[in-house]
């Protein structure tokens, strides 16, 4: 996709929005005060120059997050309410009155996916700024920041250490095979049945069998990253391409259930704490710490780190 450009012009047939709607309301002056060229250009770095249809205004789709945002509004009833109200039209950009959609509404999911966190800053930079604009805020009011640590829930699978094994193998594998780095064997077939069968074992309360099966993914886990790493010996770049799963696989391999310090949950994110918040139906639930912040220049900021102190989180959290 080549970069977002606005062609929209006045329809000759069409009435033109600043002719039917009041040029008083609170939107339509909350419009004018919004910096947009700040808002394009932040949106516009997300997309390459190059061939293809060019994307959405940037107006139109930052126009649509705060709406959205301003009063809680699903995809489907934003979408819905736009067509309808000549103020969502006039404060996204448009010119004449449209009856029907100018763009998907998977547009903005697709948006969404490729924002980054630079962008989200903007939409909180140029929200503070019209505050002060309007005088909703003062300096005295940006001098204190409520800030708090708390957790996020993480979609990762039951970890057990057939299944992270396993996935250690096919990981390395498919990245060995992607850099051309041949391996003296690679073991997917016979992982993949190990791994099924220590389930199984597991089940059937055959446990000397299980441990037999697990020890089996263990071993070949353990030649797979010894032979990666004599094949990549004296490669700086392969040596750091591979060093962060490497890294990863080796913990899993060595890790044990009852060790303490950090364990590996899951491969694809290794931030991972399995926490205990007291429920009744969770006892124990795979999370990540974090915590939003907002720091001297108004960039909001996440930081993780293993079984953390709230106070020192905080700490680092915010610069003032």
């Amino acid at each position: 996709m080549s970069k977002p450009w606005d062609d929209r012009q006045k329809d000759l047939l069409l009435p033109a929005l600043d002719q039917i709607i009041d040029m008083g309301h609170p939107r339509v002056r909350l419009a004018a005060l919004i910096d947009w060229n700040v808002l394009n250009e932040r949106f516009g770095s997300v997309c390459q120059a190059g061939s293809g249809q060019p994307g959405l205004p940037t107006r139109l789709i930052a126009g649509l997050f705060i709406l959205k945002h301003m009063h809680d509004l699903s995809d489907e009833a934003l979408c819905a309410r736009w067509i309808e109200n000549p103020y969502y039209q006039h404060f996204c950009g448009e010119l004449s009155f449209c009856h029907r959609l100018p763009f998907d509404r998977s547009s903005m999911t697709r948006w969404r996916q490729r924002l980054g966190e630079e962008q989200l800053v903007a939409l909180i930079q140029e929200s503070l700024s019209v505050a002060r604009k309007t005088g909703a805020i003062g300096a005295k009011d940006l001098e204190r920041v409520v800030v708090d640590t708390t957790v996020q829930p993480k979609a990762v699978a039951h970890p057990t250490d057939a299944r992270l094994m396993h996935r250690a193998i096919v990981k390395l594998v498919g990245l060995a095979r992607r850099n051309r780095v041949p391996l003296r064997q690679s073991y997917l077939r016979l992982a993949k049945r190990a791994a099924i069968m220590v389930g199984r074992y597991t089940h059937a309360h055959q446990f000397k069998r299980a441990r037999r099966q697990l020890k089996f993914l263990r071993t070949r886990l353990g030649r797979i990253i010894r032979d990666i790493r004599r094949k990549i010996d004296g490669d700086t770049a392969l040596e750091a391409r591979f060093g962060p799963l490497l890294g990863l696989a080796q913990q899993v391999r060595s890790q044990d259930q009852h060790q303490r310090g950090p364990k590996v949950y899951a491969l694809h994110a290794p931030e991972v704490e399995c926490i205990g918040k007291g429920k009744a139906r969770a006892p124990y639930e795979l999370m990540a710490w974090t915590t939003p912040a907002l720091s001297g220049n108004i960039k909001p900021r996440q930081e993780k780190e293993h079984k953390p102190c709230p106070l020192r989180t905080l700490s680092r959290s915010v610069s003032i």
